[in-house]
């Protein structure tokens, strides 16, 4: 048997398959937090432009929803304005009618121009009301 000095070392195949293995652990380890990271990032981002897209949705429907209520209580009010006209006209005329009845003879007949004005006004006044019944 010979005896050396030298310092006995490990052959030169098993020290390289040793740091081999550790350095792709290492590598493999550094990959799937990376990959881990990637996956959370795109979690939050996600969650962030979903919550932004709902406030600005929510910002632009409510200027909407606040433009047509007032579309609508400014054409509720031209109505009820125009609705309250008529009905004042509807009271002159049958103050009218009294009047003419009172005053007229038996021969009479319904061909009087101031039924048909106001059958005419009857008329718009069931039209605007329906219209105002449509709104409410």
């Amino acid at each position: 048997m010979s005896f050396s000095t030298e310092p006995v070392s490990t052959p030169p195949a098993t020290r390289s398959q040793r740091s081999r293995g550790t350095s792709v652990k290492v590598f493999l380890v550094i990959w799937l937090v990376l990959i881990g990271a990637g996956i959370a990032a795109t979690y939050w981002y996600s969650n962030h432009l979903q919550q932004a897209m709902l406030k600005s949705l929510d910002a632009k429907w409510q200027t909407q929803t606040n433009a047509i209520k007032a579309d609508y209580n400014a054409k509720l009010t031209s109505l009820s304005k125009e609705v309250g006209e008529l009905s004042s006209k509807v009271q002159s005329f049958n103050e009218l009618l009294t009047f003419t009845k009172d005053n007229a003879s038996n021969k009479t007949d319904n061909s009087n121009k101031l039924y048909t004005q106001l059958n005419e006004v009857k008329k718009q006044l069931n039209a605007l009301q329906s219209k105002m019944d449509l709104l409410k």
